[in-house]
């Protein structure tokens, strides 16, 4: 058993040496040593000695230039964990050297034999190639499995639902321990008693106050174990044959939603509140909760924008104060709040097109501009007008995309709460059912700021004869003057509509 440590290996997953011999525009020939190891990188080096700039986990390419003992030379990559060995063919030698072969062989370093038409960097760019897709395979597992998380979450017995769903999606067993150490559910396949064994040993490493998770091995598994939120000593444990690279976000998406199911541990009241959450998150309409969510206030808020990886919602999600945070990685349906409530950041990031829901409880202190993103907030809302605020978020995140500024707030209604919104929305198309998007966008934005030609042009980064352009067809196609103030407030209250 043992805690995680830091680790050295990239985020990218790791590729099997045999998808890289695979490639047969490459011409590598395995010489020595299996093709099953795990390639992270790929790295050159002619020095005589290359153990001081190894990591551990490379594919190391040489052309053999200092090459004098092959066996003392074999042994030093082996001793850096190095993954294989790629011995270049000519300029200096016209075939591997029989005596490096056979160092290879007696230390199960495999060795690739490139030929002299394959340059080294072709090499490393086809790894990173391999390494690419298999990220992008992963990324897309994780968003799978989150998915099936959340709708397991959603089932009548949600509990055994979201082991079950987490011990097929890892392809193992997931067992849920109680305070004692004891199972009190569990799913999937059976393991080994001294799995079994190991992995409640290993679930007790987690007392409060100490590690949230840990990792090990036993009886032929791979073991980890997390602790649940609310500090009552629950653990998930997870046995599997093997670990991918996405196994650990899976889990923290099932962490996170176990922590809300088991809610009965922490009492009655908090029970039937995060239990209505949960349900309010997944697509229950809000008149089904309100009387078990209270009377809030609480506050929704849209998001654009982030670093574009897979944990920039969470990053937000946590400077805001509120775990309930729905990404867009799933089906949205029932309440303005988010359905498909998901771990923020346990799949694919949300990007730049990509609108994330945060729902804040009073408790959460009051929305910040962050950097790098976007912020619509709505007015404070009880449960049963949390579909009202989620509309007032997404008008204020409009209003904070087209004034380039990075929060906007819900702002009452005004004169445009007397009229109907459905014959608003209604009349908003019909008016500027001419325009196309482009046309559109740059309109609004240009009656954000108060015509400004070069403050538009910088917005949408595009030349300021470019906006001109546009606003000008706008005008023709619209058949209105955009000089006279009545025609720009009946267009901006259009826009704000639909």
């Amino acid at each position: 058993m043992s805690v995680p440590e830091a680790t050295s290996t990239p985020p990218a997953p790791p590729v099997p040496l045999a998808a890289l011999l695979s490639r047969k525009e490459l011409g590598l020939r395995l010489l020595a040593g299996p093709d099953d190891v795990s390639l992270h990188w790929v790295h050159t080096s002619e020095m005589a000695d290359p153990y001081p700039y190894l990591l551990g986990g490379e594919l190391l390419m040489t052309a053999g230039v200092q090459l004098t003992d092959p066996a003392r030379y074999v042994e030093r990559v082996v001793e850096a964990g190095a993954a294989a060995l790629g011995f270049g063919v000519t300029p200096v030698y016209d075939t591997v050297p029989a005596e490096l072969v056979e160092a290879c062989a007696l230390h199960g370093l495999p060795l690739v034999e490139v030929p002299p038409r394959t340059p080294f960097t072709a090499v490393a760019r086809a790894l990173w190639r391999l390494m690419a897709e298999a990220r992008l395979h992963e990324l897309r597992r994780v968003t799978e499995a989150q998915q099936a998380l959340a709708t397991a979450a959603a089932r009548p017995s949600p509990v055994p639902a979201v082991l079950g769903a987490l011990a097929s999606r890892l392809g193992g067993r997931a067992v849920l321990f109680g305070a004692d150490g004891a199972e009190s559910a569990a799913a999937g396949r059976e393991v080994p008693a001294e799995a079994a064994r190991a992995l409640r040993e290993l679930a007790g490493v987690l007392v409060p106050g100490g590690p949230a998770s840990a990792s090990g091995d036993g009886g032929g598994r791979r073991l980890a174990a997390y602790a649940l939120g609310g500090g009552d000593g629950l653990a998930l444990g997870v046995a599997t044959e093997r670990r991918g690279p996405g196994d650990h976000t899976i889990a923290g998406v099932a962490v996170v939603l176990l922590s809300l199911l088991t809610a009965p541990h922490r009492g009655a009241d908090v029970t039937v509140r995060d239990g209505s959450l949960v349900r309010l998150l997944l697509g229950a309409a809000p008149a089904e909760v309100a009387e078990a969510l209270g009377a809030g206030p609480w506050t929704v808020v849209h998001a654009r924008g982030g670093d574009g990886t897979p944990f920039a919602a969470a990053a937000l999600a946590a400077a805001l104060g509120t775990p309930l945070v729905d990404t867009g990685a799933g089906t949205s349906s029932g309440t303005g709040a988010g359905a498909g409530a998901t771990d923020a950041g346990a799949a694919a990031a949300p990007g730049a097109g990509r609108t994330v829901r945060l729902l804040l409880p009073a408790s959460a202190p009051a929305p910040e501009p962050r950097s790098g993103w976007a912020l619509g907030v709505s007015a404070p809302a009880d449960a049963r007008e949390l579909a009202a605020a989620d509309t007032g978020a997404a008008r204020a995140l409009r209003r904070a995309e087209a004034s380039r500024t990075p929060l906007a707030r819900h702002r009452p209604a005004g004169f445009a709460g007397l009229v109907d919104p459905a014959e608003a929305a209604a009349y908003a198309r019909t008016l500027l059912a001419p325009l196309a998007e482009p046309l559109t966008e740059t309109l609004r934005v240009w009656l954000s700021l108060h015509g400004s030609w070069d403050r538009t042009a910088a917005a949408m980064d595009i030349h300021r004869n470019t906006v001109r352009q546009r606003i000008a067809r706008c005008a023709r196609l619209l058949d209105r003057d955009l000089d006279d103030p009545d025609v720009r407030m009946e267009l901006w209250f259009a826009l704000g509509t639909v």
